[in-house]
């Protein structure tokens, strides 16, 4: 930790990380170039939530609901609502136990403090570069790489996508939207039913993603050597990286091998995704929306979760709240939506922010020197970057 007089800060176990003292972005100067590279992040990343901002004020979808709207909240629900998404981050951390044991050995202690720090990585940095950060807090030298890890995630992220999706095509089915759909989104000229188009769009995509990484799972070679014709006309170079990476992620495909990982894997994936529908649920209600279904939930969740998957705004500002709304109006009229459809956005955004900024600062507290070391860093480098 930084307080050790700049020593190295590492998990129990793990090898020694370099000394904070030793890294440039930590004592303030950084290279122009990595400069360059974090303004051009963070100028794109503010931009998407100036764009998200601009399109609730044009469309009047509140970012902060009035007095009217937050009188009719039963204040229960939202502390059931802290609790049941709590379990919700952290089955979400624990399955990743499931996904690494095929390939090393590492305590689930490890795994929920790299998990929790990453999550608010992810939800911090811009354009979700913080998705990196699970990957370097988990390796260890000799034993799991970071490029492991990250394969590891990937076969999370589409498993997590599939799952979401088919969860969304099911809810879409079950649930009874407005007929016919609203030709306009609060009061922008945006039409309701590109809603469900693009959730039947997301779950070919993620189809298609796992499809290709079980290709590269099942038949290597020939995979590998498909996508280095396919690429070779651009650079051969260039094609033989993209096929290794891709070689990786796939990779993390392994625990499908191996049924006391992948069964118990699908089946915490398929928990988190309807508890936390569950979730929703419950806070609707208590917002005052009173035929809120379980359907709708699910829909409302899966929309959320698709609406911040893409390079993002730090915190999620703008789309988060805009994914929330876009869902609701596939079933409730405009007034609904504008005012207790508010709360339940706010409340939300609220709920899920201080639950993964808590158990952020557990595993800080809890992992040891590394965990409180890498948060210290990560806030150095922030420093370094807007106080050059």
């Amino acid at each position: 930790m930084i307080g050790d007089g700049g020593g190295p800060y590492r998990f129990p176990g793990a090898s020694p990380s370099p000394p904070l003292s030793t890294e440039p972005e930590l004592s303030g100067q950084l290279p122009l170039e990595k400069k360059r590279a974090r303004g051009w992040r963070l100028g794109v990343s503010l931009a998407i939530a100036a764009l998200f901002v601009w399109l609730m004020h044009a469309g009047a979808l509140p970012l902060v609901p009035d007095g009217q709207a937050m009188s009719r909240v039963r204040w229960w629900t939202f502390a059931v609502y802290l609790l049941g998404w709590s379990v919700v981050h952290v089955l979400r951390a624990a399955r990743w136990k499931l996904l690494l044991a095929p390939i090393a050995d590492v305590s689930l202690r490890r795994v929920f403090v790299a998990s929790f720090i990453g999550f608010l990585a992810i939800v911090a940095l811009p354009l979700r570069t913080g998705e990196v950060v699970r990957p370097v807090l988990i390796r260890e030298k000799g034993k799991l790489s970071a490029w492991a890890a990250l394969g590891s995630l990937g076969a999370e992220r589409i498993v997590d996508g599939l799952v979401l999706s088919l969860i969304l095509f099911a809810a879409l089915r079950l649930a009874t939207p407005l007929d016919p759909l609203p030709e306009r989104l609060g009061d922008l000229p945006i039409p309701v039913r590109i809603i469900p188009t693009l959730a039947y769009a997301a779950l070919l995509s993620f189809g298609a993603a796992l499809i290709a990484m079980l290709a590269f799972f099942v038949w290597k070679g020939a995979a590998r050597r498909a996508v280095e014709w396919l690429l070779r006309g651009l650079s051969p170079r260039f094609a033989g990286w993209v096929a290794t990476r891709i070689e990786g992620l796939a990779e993390g495909l392994t625990f499908l091998a191996h049924w006391r990982q992948g069964v118990p894997f699908l089946l915490m994936t398929a928990a988190y995704w309807l508890l936390n529908a569950a979730c929703s649920w419950l806070l609707g209600w208590g917002c005052g929306i009173d035929e809120f279904g379980y359907a709708q939930a699910c829909v409302v969740t899966g929309v959320l979760a698709l609406g911040v998957l893409m390079p993002n705004a730090p915190g999620f500002i703008g789309a988060f709240q805009f994914s929330l709304y876009a869902a609701l109006a596939v079933f409730y009229p405009r007034e609904l939506v504008l005012v207790q459809g508010s709360a339940f956005v706010l409340l939300t955004y609220v709920a899920q922010t201080l639950v993964t900024v808590v158990f952020a600062a557990w595993a800080a507290w809890f992992g040891g020197s590394s965990a409180r070391g890498w948060l210290a860093a990560w806030w150095l480098r922030v420093a370094a970057f807007c106080w050059p």
